[in-house]
Formats: C-alpha cells, sequence, structure tokens
C-alpha cells in the first residue's frame, strides 16, 4: 500500500511540473508577440513622421514635372503656331504679281529669330535683285552677314552674294579683299571665293596671279567638275595649257 501511495505521489508530481512547463512557454510565447506588435506600431509611426515631414518635397517634385512637360508642350505649340504664321506669310507675299512687289511684301514679314529673319532676307534679296534693285538686295544680305547667332556657312553665302550683286560698285581690289575673307580654310565656299579672286585679278591686268591662282584650284582635291571646267577655259584664254600644268605637276611628284 505504501509503495502505491508513492507511486502516485511521484506520478502527480510530474503531471504538476508538465502543466507548469507548458503554462511558462505560453507567457514566454505571448510575450514575444507583445514585442513584435509594439516594435512594428513604432516602425509604423517613424513612417508616417517621416511622412509627414518630408512628403511635401515628394509631392512638389511631382508637381514641378507636371508643370515641366505641360511648359514644354506649351512651348511647341506655340512654336509650331509660329512656324506656320510665317509660312503663310511667305506665301502670300510669294503670290505678288512682280518682283518690286513680292520684295516690297517680304519686308513686312515679321521675324523673331535670327534664323527667320535669314530665311526671309534672302527671299527678299532674290527679288529685290530680280527687280533690278542689286543694292537693296546688297543690304538685305550684308544685314544677314552680320546676325552672330546664325551658322557661319548662311553668314558666308550671304557675304558671298552681296559681294556679287555689288560687283559693279566695288573696285576689283575691294573684291579681292572681299573674297578673300571667304576663301579661308574649312570654308564651304573656299574654292569659289578663289575663283571670284582669280576673275579679279585679270580685271587688274596681273595675269600670272590670276593664272597661279587658278593652278591652285585645279590640284585641289575638293574641285568640282563645273569649277574644273571654268578655270581650265580661264587659263585657256591667259595663254596656258591647263593640261600642261597637270603634266608639270606629275612630274614633280
Amino acid at each position: 500500500m505504501a509503495s502505491q501511495a508513492a507511486c502516485g505521489y511521484w506520478q502527480r508530481l510530474g503531471n504538476a511540473v508538465r502543466v507548469a512547463a507548458k503554462q511558462g512557454v505560453g507567457r514566454v510565447s505571448q510575450s514575444d508577440s507583445f514585442i513584435e506588435e509594439v516594435t512594428e506600431e513604432v516602425r509604423r509611426d517613424r513612417l508616417f513622421a517621416m511622412m509627414r515631414r518630408y512628403g511635401w518635397i515628394a509631392i512638389a517634385l511631382v508637381l514641378l514635372l507636371v508643370a515641366g512637360a505641360a511648359w514644354r508642350e506649351y512651348q511647341k505649340a506655340q512654336d509650331r503656331t509660329a512656324a506656320e504664321g510665317l509660312g503663310d506669310a511667305l506665301l502670300s507675299a510669294l503670290e505678288q504679281s512682280d518682283p518690286g512687289a513680292r520684295s516690297a511684301a517680304l519686308a513686312t514679314v515679321p521675324a523673331t529669330s535670327n534664323g527667320q529673319q535669314a530665311v526671309v532676307a534672302f527671299l527678299a534679296a532674290a527679288e529685290a535683285a530680280q527687280a533690278g534693285d542689286a543694292s537693296a538686295a546688297a543690304d538685305r544680305l550684308e544685314a544677314v552677314a552680320e546676325l552672330a547667332d546664325l551658322p557661319q556657312v548662311y553668314r558666308d553665302l550671304a557675304r558671298f552674294k552681296a559681294l556679287a550683286l555689288r560687283a559693279e560698285e566695288l573696285t576689283p581690289q575691294e573684291r579681292i579683299d572681299g573674297y578673300t575673307a571667304l576663301a579661308r580654310p574649312g570654308s564651304g565656299l573656299r574654292l569659289l571665293a578663289e575663283e571670284q579672286i582669280a576673275l579679279s585679278l585679270i580685271e587688274t591686268g596681273d595675269a600670272e596671279a590670276a593664272l597661279s591662282a587658278l593652278r591652285a584650284i585645279l590640284a585641289d582635291a575638293e574641285v568640282t567638275s563645273g569649277l574644273r571646267q571654268r578655270a581650265s577655259q580661264l587659263m585657256v584664254a591667259l595663254g596656258e595649257d591647263p593640261a600642261a600644268g597637270d603634266a608639270n605637276t606629275s612630274g614633280n611628284e
């Protein structure tokens, strides 16, 4: 009887220990869960605080991007409208019956940029020259040549045309000086300017200098077939065979 009572005692004690252990684990698990919930709340509060403090920056950036895109579209629309207006004005001016009227109408066309001014000036100069007013045409072209923001090639073209229109007003030396400025290395009009220099040298009576300029044109790798033909004809007129010059050049090489 005593041994049975002892066994019962130890069995009840073991059960009590197991129950106590289970209850302790439950309390630890509940404590961990509580800590996690508190940590998550703290993180959420910090996030909301940062949004309240710095959220306006993100909103401002979005507004700036939207405003910038709207402004670009507005500018594009304005440029398109201005270009269409310029085109309509040019067409209306060119529909006039005679060159003088077209030149006068083109003089009234509004041009807001240097590029637009150049287009209008080239057209007006062509009409003025056709009407016989070479001086007015040259004036328009010389004004284009002074537009600092215009690409150099268009400024050079305007100067070249203006010199041609003033050929009767300028002395041969003045034309030589003007074309020499256009014959600089890298200029797209270099060889054409050298041709005009040769012609002006002929007018001064300096045939040898003119022949030297013509030889240089024929020896240039960039000379076109049309310019080669004109230079050769001038050399023949001055008494020199262009083929002989080419043979001498080949012999020297």
